[in-house]
């Protein structure tokens, strides 16, 4: 018989707490998305700053190896945060590391912001290091999030919850386009006097106010974090304490502590003894780890280095040649803004209405195909769009976004928190972050090679992004396939009953191996 606490979480109606849930637990995602997004016009910013005295850039192009650098140092950040806090939260339980992983994404915000100098060498050296610190706290936030998300909800409505959590990336794309476009027109309209290439001195400010505000949401929930209660899974099925999670889940879900306070009391649980990555781990949930990592890792070869390409269509779309640096960051912002209204917010959301209709892995497969349909539209007549870009090629790039988010980039982040036991949940989604973490660097490195061979228009080579883009769809047809023969379905059931879902396939095992020990040994004849 499961606990009557845990039966009434799954069976709880939606109430105000889980809204509140979303907005304080989506808080990292916002600051993951806010980061990522306000890069390319701090990336503009910097390359006029620091590389505008040097005649033969006349692009006033940051050298690949720093956009490299600035790059690595956050995703690597991430994937470590993701395998400590994840193991974390589960050794020491999920709220009293929540708040530090909050605490770090503030601190290091601020510290990207302030970068100790003004030198480029150490400015540049000083961001990438604060970034990496940015990209733990955001790392430890992916798996915190989810986990807690996923043990507040009921089955009906779970993947709509963490999706809502995972959707709050959209806000933090908004908010990143509309603070880097506002701190432009405040300080272009400072520098009205200027001449029309020359890059004020204010701008070294501008950068760096942009990268601060992040900070701001962030820092605002700290307080609501540390007032949510340990989730009832975690004290119940891991600290074994039945009776605190009932008084717990009374607070915060406004449930009756008759219909979760067992009838009488309950003797100590025999819970599974096996350690994280033992024999009996693997055979038990080898497989969806296994499934939840290569989906993940290949999801974000294709993610990131499809944001990373925007690059690649500023300079065809947007004419920046003859703007200001200020002019040159708005017309970014605002092409960010208009995609992701267009394309990468209507993705989160198709997947928060469906989720729990049609089911976490027919989306996942469906994005996958979708996706890697377009790259081979992209990628193929590649020589043709470079020579003709056009809004044909826009909404195809547009599609690879939307798709993305109704698809493998929302789900990866879901089914790691439904497929494994509460006292390695936190842990396996660490682990399984971690690996896409590893594919998004992979893939990042990827298209600024490709991006670097260039003519001698200064455009990048045909033949190389076509290759990238043709690879791109064969990475996502790969997690099609890999989501089809291992991924299970998590819709409609419990956190229990997903973790106990190989619990019989084990005691067939044990069964199995106590019939072979049982039989008598047969003499083998000399002959």
């Amino acid at each position: 018989m499961p606990l009557k606490v845990l039966s009434a979480l799954d069976s709880a109606k939606t109430q105000i707490y889980h809204f509140k849930a979303i907005i304080v637990a989506g808080m990292g995602l916002f600051t993951d998305a806010y980061d990522l997004f306000c890069f390319p016009a701090i990336m503009k910013l910097l390359g006029r700053i620091y590389y505008e005295n040097n005649p033969e850039n006349t692009k006033y192009k940051i050298p690949t190896t720093v956009v490299t650098f600035m790059v690595g140092t956050a995703l690597l950040g991430t994937a470590i945060g993701q395998v400590i806090f994840g193991r974390l939260g589960d050794r020491m339980g999920r709220r009293s590391v929540y708040g530090t992983a909050l605490m770090l994404m503030v601190i290091s915000s601020l510290g990207c912001g302030f970068s100790i100098c003004r030198t480029r060498n150490c400015v540049l050296f000083s961001l990438g290091l604060f970034r990496f610190f940015l990209g733990l706290g955001i790392g430890g936030d992916y798996p915190l999030s989810a986990t807690i998300m996923s043990e507040f909800a009921n089955k009906r409505t779970r993947g709509s919850f963490i999706a809502g959590v995972f959707s709050m990336q959209g806000f933090g794309i908004l908010v990143s386009s509309a603070v880097t476009m506002g701190v432009c027109k405040i300080f272009w309209r400072a520098s009205m006097n200027l001449t029309e290439h020359h890059t004020p001195q204010d701008a070294d400010i501008a950068w760096r106010l942009i990268l601060m505000f992040g900070a701001i949401p962030a820092a605002l929930t700290y307080y609501w974090r540390m007032m949510m209660p340990e989730t009832a899974r975690y004290t119940a099925l891991v600290e074994n304490n039945v009776v605190q999670a009932a008084k717990d889940m009374e607070k915060v879900l406004d449930v009756p502590m008759t219909q979760i306070a067992e009838d009488e009391a309950l003797p100590p649980q025999d819970r599974p003894t096996y350690r994280l990555l033992s024999n009996q781990f693997f055979r038990r949930h080898g497989r969806d780890l296994f499934s939840c990592s290569l989906n993940w890792f290949l999801l974000d070869i294709a993610f990131y280095s499809t944001n990373l390409f925007q690059s690649q269509i500023y300079s065809q779309f947007l004419k920046l040649n003859d703007d200001t640096v200020y002019q040159e960051v708005v017309k970014v912002a605002r092409f960010q803004a208009i995609l992701a209204i267009c394309s990468t917010i209507p993705g989160y959301y198709f997947t928060l209405y469906f989720i729990d209709r049609i089911g976490r892995r027919r989306i996942q497969i469906m994005g996958f195909l979708l996706m890697g349909i377009v790259y081979f539209a992209l990628g193929i007549p590649y020589h043709y769009w470079r020579k003709n870009t056009n809004v044909a090629f826009l909404f195809l790039y547009a599609l690879t976004l939307f798709f993305a988010n109704f698809g493998p980039n929302t789900t990866t982040f879901i089914m790691p928190a439904e497929l494994f036991p509460a006292r390695f949940r936190s842990t396996c989604h660490g682990i399984a972050g971690a690996t896409g973490k590893m594919g998004a660097l992979l893939g990042a490195i990827g298209v600024l090679y490709a991006s670097e061979q260039q003519d001698e228009n200064n455009y990048p080579k045909a033949k190389p992004m076509q290759i990238a883009l043709l690879s791109l769809g064969v990475v996502c047809l790969t997690g099609m396939g890999v989501t089809y023969v291992f991924t299970p379905e998590t819709m409609g059931r419990s956190l229990e009953e997903n973790e106990n879902e190989n619990d019989n396939e084990d005691e067939d095992h044990n069964q199995l191996r106590r019939f072979r020990t049982s039989m008598p040994r047969l003499a083998l004849s000399p002959n």
